[in-house]
């Protein structure tokens, strides 16, 4: 049907859900409704009233773009928890605190059971011959691990006596729904975020050329590197490694270490970014990990706000480090087992999480030898050069484990993780390099580009953001109009979706 020439039915394919095509922030519609959402922002973003009703509006907008009606859990999960939260808080006693947070607990967490891991169990119960039960035709709502910890952290928090619960649903909903953050993280304590809601807004330069090197940066992360690397090279690899030679299969491990950390941290960043320029601060998820030189570094540069959020909410829970060194580890060893899990059902994710466990353990054992050592030592200039080549040596183990680790993470299969391991191991071949250079020589320089700029000096991002304060406002339109023009050169034909939307 058409209108004036206006094609209607086109327009409203546009603007509703379509399963296919979900709303991203590398699709593109989302620049078009990125724009539309700035334009009516600067207008109501000094009305505090008003900023939440319009940016609430547009998150769930947002939302049901990229997931249909399962947006309508985001509310669900709101409207039970801002009440469980306050009647926490206003609880006479212990008993009814406890009572209100284990029903919390089960509420958040048993809804992410029964979409996540229902088949898993169902799965394994037909597996082991314990009964035959078939399937449930499920679909993962979009985002429900990232808003489900959010929403825990919340009343926990509220529990401990660390934040008074907020006394407006329709700010509560605003935190939750916050669409730069909403389906892919970073996760976002609620202390940390709803203080910002009702504050005044001053959106300085140092935002906007913060929040414009964050976004081009995310997208040249997400787009040119990460979607070439695995659309021209890894994906073949990884979908059937028993036709690739070792040291294909190796470079194929090394993209996916470059893969999965473009495409999560630059969607990250671009989603901090976003919400620098709407004068609200996300704290940093990612932190250059493959520079670690110890898996307990990695794991505070890796995905900060989950790794972060298991210590606190989990590891401590546990006891943390209070009851020995030997509890310390089995509680290391749970939250890296749950942690894997969390990321998907399978015993893949699992054995991921359990050799992150073990690592985890052998290097606070590590460190505690180490520091005892230290103590009855002087400390030398011949120490000190020796402790830099140790750092490397140490960043190089640190790096091949994660790799290793990786090959659990990516392959479909156990079956698959075995196969790669063992043409690694066996079947190297190292003479294909040179034809193998010459087949896919651009994927290797891409993946390449990305190490440099991965391991770039801390000082080239504040280099670069100093650049974007000085640079006009014109100039800086010129630079994202370029670097938008760039990312649809190097855009894949078909929609490459965030390897994280599936957690």
């Amino acid at each position: 049907m058409t209108f004036f020439n206006i094609d209607t039915d086109k327009i409203i394919e546009q603007l509703t859900y379509n399963a296919k095509d979900p709303l991203l922030f590398n699709s593109g519609f989302f620049l078009f409704f990125f724009c539309i959402f700035l334009l009516g922002y600067q207008f109501l973003y000094k009305h505090k009233l008003s900023r939440v009703i319009y940016f609430t509006i547009f998150s769930l907008y947002f939302f049901y773009k990229a997931c249909g009606f399962y947006f309508g859990f985001i509310l669900l999960s709101a409207v039970i928890d801002f009440n469980l939260a306050n009647w926490i808080y206003s609880a006479k006693n212990k008993a009814q605190k406890n009572g209100i947070l284990i029903f919390s607990i089960i509420i958040n967490l048993g809804l992410l059971f029964y979409f996540k891991y229902t088949n898993f169990f169902i799965e394994i119960i037909n597996d082991f011959k314990i009964g035959e039960v078939k399937p449930l035709n499920l679909i993962l709502p979009i985002g429900i691990s990232f808003y489900t910890f959010e929403n825990l952290s919340y009343t926990i928090d509220v529990y401990r006596g660390k934040f008074k619960p907020v006394q407006s649903f329709l700010d509560y909903c605003f935190f939750l729904s916050f669409f730069p953050k909403l389906v892919m993280g970073p996760i976002v304590r609620a202390s940390d975020f709803i203080p910002q809601i009702r504050k005044d807004i001053f959106i300085t330069k140092e935002d906007v050329s913060k929040g414009l090197y964050l976004i081009v940066g995310g997208l040249f992360k997400k787009v040119v590197i990460s979607d070439y690397i695995y659309v021209n090279y890894v994906q073949y690899i990884f979908d059937d490694p028993s036709r690739h030679s070792g040291i294909e299969c190796l470079l194929g491990v090394y993209g996916y270490a470059m893969v999965i950390y473009c495409d999560f941290s630059g969607y990250s960043d671009m989603a901090i970014g976003m919400a620098r320029w709407m004068g609200f601060t996300l704290n940093e998820n990612f932190d250059s990990p493959y520079k670690s030189s110890s898996i307990t570094e990695f794991w505070r540069r890796w995905h900060i706000s989950l790794s972060s959020w298991l210590k606190d909410y989990l590891y401590i829970s546990l006891g943390g480090n209070k009851a020995g060194k030997f509890r310390q580890y089995i509680n290391l060893m749970i939250t890296m087992l749950l942690g894997g899990l969390w990321h998907g059902a399978s015993f893949n994710f699992i054995i991921w999480g359990g050799m992150h466990g073990l690592a985890l353990a052998f290097d606070k054992l590590r460190m505690s030898l180490v520091s005892r050592y230290n103590s009855f030592h002087e400390v030398t200039f011949g120490r000190v050069l020796s402790s830099k080549l140790v750092r490397i040596l140490g960043v190089l183990v640190t790096f091949h484990f994660v790799c290793f680790c990786w090959i659990f993470f990516k392959a479909s299969t156990l079956q698959d993780a075995g196969i790669i391991i063992t043409q690694i191991f066996s079947n190297f071949n190292a003479a294909a390099f040179v034809p193998l250079l010459s087949a896919y020589g651009t994927v290797f320089g891409v993946m390449s580009l990305g190490y440099l700029f991965h391991f770039m000096p801390k000082s080239y991002e504040y280099f670069s953001v100093n650049f974007l304060s000085k640079v006009s406002l014109v100039g800086r339109i010129a630079i994202l109009l370029v670097f938008i023009w760039i990312v649809i050169q190097a855009k894949q034909a078909e929609q490459v979706l965030p390897i994280y939307l599936q957690f």
